[in-house]
């Protein structure tokens, strides 16, 4: 689990643009991703600690796309925020696809989550729409009158 100490806590301090919510957010986003949707390949290829043995294939992390993990943020904001995602997310700093790219590449700055050789910032660009990604659709059914 991600904590406000040590190199996060260090991070709030020289980045002030989002709250400590949103990067917590961004991990437990990845986190659904992985376990719940069961997005991603096999296992990004840089170790948190380059020391550290290698996982077995069959139990390692799955990596995903900075697409696939602003889709899978899109899901979970839903879930967990319902109409008020879109709200809920500018309140911690995040207006667009881009913010998440900024937050996950501060994460992996401070050795906190991990990329491939092919990944890049550029890749949370403009994914989606906020107005319209957390604009869920609902009709209100009025039963009909009985005479």
């Amino acid at each position: 689990m991600l904590e406000a100490t040590g190199p996060l806590a260090n991070l709030l301090k020289r980045d002030k643009r989002y709250k400590v919510d949103a990067y917590v957010f961004v991990f437990e986003a990845l986190s659904f991703a992985q376990q719940v949707l069961g997005m991603g390949t096999e296992k990004a290829s840089e170790p948190l600690d380059p020391e550290e043995p290698e996982e077995e294939s069959s139990g390692g992390e799955r990596h995903l796309t900075g697409q696939q993990l602003c889709e899978a943020i899109r899901m979970y904001a839903l879930q967990q925020y319902g109409y008020l995602a879109k709200c809920v997310l500018e309140s911690w700093g995040v207006s667009n696809t881009g913010d998440f790219g900024e937050i996950v590449f501060n994460l992996i700055r401070i050795k906190q989550m991990r990329k491939t050789p092919e990944d890049r910032r550029e890749d949370f660009d403009n994914v989606y729409d906020f107005e319209t990604a957390f604009k869920q659709s609902y009709e209100i059914e009025i039963p009909p009158v009985s005479k």
